[in-house]
């Protein structure tokens, strides 16, 4: 995986919340349940986020969580920023306090590719994006249940 397990949480967590009708709140326990997520857990992410300003939260029995910002506006760097931070990607892989382009350690040129790629991902995907494909995921899958139906001609 290229982030934490509770980047991971979180990104599902607000695919599920981009889902939701604007202006309705998602209890942590609702989302937990329908993604499999420790609601504990969850609880605290999301806490973290919207003292972070990427979520609204609400108290109350219509309370829960809201998107900050419409789900197109949410890349997943913000995400993973805001929960991991950026320094993984930057240091050297190897463990060397100075890896550079003049000094380089055996991985590099390979690191350097990959974290360009990582970093390339994380910026430009948004929860919208994912959530557009899991929804033609989820027609493929349909349409792949459903049994062929085959004009056959009924003899009498």
């Amino acid at each position: 995986m290229i982030y934490s397990r509770s980047s991971e949480y979180a990104i599902r967590a607000f695919m599920h919340l981009a889902q939701a009708p604007d202006g309705k709140y998602v209890m942590v326990k609702q989302i937990a349940e329908q993604e499999n997520i420790p609601a504990h857990f969850l609880a605290k992410i999301l806490q973290q986020l919207a003292r972070k300003g990427l979520l609204r939260s609400s108290k109350g029995p219509t309370g829960g969580f809201a998107l900050r910002k419409p789900a197109s506006e949410i890349a997943l760097v913000h995400i993973v920023e805001a929960l991991d931070g950026l320094a993984d990607y930057e240091r050297c892989v190897s463990g060397l306090a100075e890896c550079t382009d003049d000094a380089p350690c055996a991985m590099h040129e390979v690191w350097k590719d990959l974290r360009s790629r990582i970093m390339d991902y994380l910026e430009k995907t948004t929860i919208a994006d994912l959530v557009r494909a899991l929804e033609e995921k989820r027609k493929a899958l349909d349409k792949a249940r459903r049994p062929a139906t085959v004009g056959v001609a009924q003899r009498t």
